[in-house]
């Protein structure tokens, strides 16, 4: 898969494309369906699949307060988008220049003049341009004057339920995993790369890795079964605390903290993939590490049971 960055960076070699455009955030099954239908007709038309997609997303560039967790990284996905198959993405900057544009502007200029659509896929309540004045209604006036098809996907279901980004973030929430599995078409998973930590995990006998999440919320927090993947041929099974870390600090910061059983590697800078398997707690503040010590050997009994861990060949080893 081809990443374009920026508008500036389109060639004439660009032009010519099926599309579609959004955030994408998780790339769930309502998304792979928007894919697979983006692939077929580029596929008939001899063009290549392209997605229009933006980082920062535009609500975490108008109100960073108020925007939604991610669900997934811009590498995370833009991962998941090209295991979808997609030929090319065009990865726009929301920056403020992108925010004042009109939605005249953008079609002319990204759609028409950039990558001359030729077929273009969007939400029927999909909305662009400043101040959102651009919809599918003028989407589709445009394309009869330029030449060029605009086509509304419906929304894909699973029990009589919408799937949506917003949807995953309550059932992950909740704990509901297999909830937010069904509706992701793959179990919820967070990469991240192994920093050093405070250490203070070694003092208690519950070593753990610390993965930055590099977001300002997390839809998940709580104490989960896991499994991580990139450090052996399979994954490693583990415990792992997603949260501010009360007790410790209190930090505003969001942390992922893994502690793997019976693995004693020095792992600082490698690249992982966290997969939650299941929820065991909410994250709380304890009065003493003493308290958060107990907690946590309760915690890794409870995950090793969810994994399938040999806890009787773990206590005789």
């Amino acid at each position: 898969m081809k990443l374009i960055r920026g508008q500036h960076n389109l060639r004439p070699a660009h032009r010519g494309c099926v599309a579609t455009i959004g955030n994408f955030d998780g790339v769930h099954r309502g998304h792979q369906a928007v894919f697979a239908e983006l692939r077929r007709r580029a596929e008939s038309l001899g063009l290549p699949s392209t997605v229009i997609t933006f980082e920062p997303q535009p609500m975490e560039f108008f109100r960073p307060g108020q925007a939604p967790a991610r669900l997934t990284r811009l590498r995370e996905k833009l991962q998941a988008i090209e295991a979808c198959g997609i030929d090319r993405v065009l990865l726009l900057e929301f920056n403020p220049a992108l925010a004042a544009m009109s939605a005249d502007n953008f079609i002319q200029h990204v759609l028409i003049d950039g990558l001359d659509v030729r077929h273009l896929y969007v939400g029927d309540d999909f909305r662009f341009g400043h101040d959102r004045r651009g919809d599918f209604a003028l989407l589709c006036a445009a394309g009869r004057e330029h030449g060029f098809g605009v086509e509304n996907l419906d929304s894909v279901c699973h029990d009589d339920c919408r799937i949506s980004s917003t949807a995953i973030r309550q059932a992950l929430a909740a704990g509901e995993l297999a909830i937010a599995e069904s509706y992701l078409g793959r179990p919820y998973a967070i990469c991240g790369r192994v920093a050093h930590g405070d250490k203070r995990g070694r003092t208690i006998g519950f070593p753990t890795m610390n993965i930055d999440l590099h977001r300002r919320v997390s839809p998940l927090r709580g104490v989960f079964a896991v499994r991580v993947g990139g450090l052996a041929e399979q994954a490693l099974p583990g415990v792992a605390n997603i949260g501010t870390r009360p007790t410790v600090s209190g930090d505003t910061r969001y942390l992922l903290e893994v502690h793997l059983f019976d693995f004693d590697r020095q792992v600082y800078g490698e690249h992982v993939q966290v997969t939650f398997v299941a929820r065991i707690r909410d994250e709380k503040k304890f009065d003493s590490f003493d308290q958060l010590k107990l907690q946590i050997q309760a915690d890794a009994r409870q995950a090793r049971e969810a994994l399938g861990v040999d806890l009787a060949a773990r206590d005789a080893g």
